[in-house]
């Protein structure tokens, strides 16, 4: 018996063409396979040879050089390239856009859905997605912008193809995507820089590498799992293991003391700022 929501992910994200054959786009490439896609519905554009071999032999997928050759005939274009090549890729493809008119879903941090209209010579259904790398293990989470010309069947395409991967989160006004990419886009890196320092501690008090990167480890992933299976808050979860007087209590007034929320809120907001620069800095 089939899997009803692995059939509807089926039917609703073929074909599509991949323009660039990156990790993100490796990753949903395989989640799209794992959950039943047919290989040869997807194509994928890739100049380095070695990768696009990579994709094909590992997926089955039709491979290309050029991301003219792999868009005919998909219904649904994922621009997997960096932010600072976009517009002369848009560009280049804008003639097969208005001939095609498909959903063109980008993954590009910083760069509008207005922008990307109009490179590809407007008039065009446009979704803009933040994935983050945890979607490399099938546990990502993705923000999704859709333009006005993103009718509801097109949103549900691009649900399908992202979800492929992790959650999806629809945000209604485009300005806060730069806060998605400064959350969720960004945020790994902010728990793995917490890993790094929380290692380094429990070496400098004694701890043997090894155990203290175990620790470390295992203690981060227990957290996120209660964040994600509980209905509690943070807060919430954090008060319950603070005991008055306790340990866990001696640590957070240092954290509290140290100005630690304002820090976060400074990257937070520096990440964001970011972000629109970056959409400046290519128009």
């Amino acid at each position: 018996m089939s899997d009803s929501s692995t059939d509807t992910a089926v039917s609703v994200i073929s074909p599509v063409a991949f323009i660039g054959g990156g990790n993100m786009a490796r990753s949903l490439i395989g989640g799209l396979i794992a959950r039943g896609g047919a290989a040869d519905a997807v194509r994928v554009a890739e100049p380095v040879d070695t990768l696009r071999e990579a994709l094909q032999s590992d997926f089955g997928v039709r491979s290309y050089a050029s991301a003219a050759e792999a868009v005919p005939g998909a219904s649904v274009w994922l621009l997997a390239v960096k932010p600072q090549v976009m517009r002369s890729v848009c560009a280049a493809l804008a003639e097969q856009a208005q001939a095609q008119r498909p959903l063109v879903i980008s993954i590009a941090a910083g760069i509008t859905a207005e922008q990307l209209d109009r490179w590809l010579g407007g008039g065009l259904a446009v979704v803009r997605a933040m994935p983050n790398t945890p979607a490399l293990l099938g546990v990502g989470i993705t923000g999704l912008y859709a333009n006005a010309a993103v009718t509801a069947p097109l949103r549900e395409r691009a649900s399908a193809l992202l979800d492929a991967v992790g959650a999806t989160v629809w945000i209604e006004q485009e300005a806060q995507m730069d806060a998605v990419t400064a959350v969720s886009g960004s945020g790994p890196a902010y728990v793995f820089l917490l890993a790094e320092a929380m290692q380094a501690a429990g070496e400098a008090q004694g701890l043997a590498p090894e155990a203290a990167r175990a620790l470390v480890n295992q203690t981060l992933l227990g957290a996120a799992t209660m964040l994600a299976r509980s209905d509690d808050t943070a807060a919430t979860l954090r008060a319950r293991v603070t005991s008055p007087g306790g340990t866990t209590q001696a640590a957070i007034e240092i954290f509290e003391a140290g100005g630690l929320r304002a820090l976060v809120d400074r990257a937070i907001a520096g990440a964001t700022l970011r972000g629109r620069e970056l959409s400046a800095a290519n128009d």
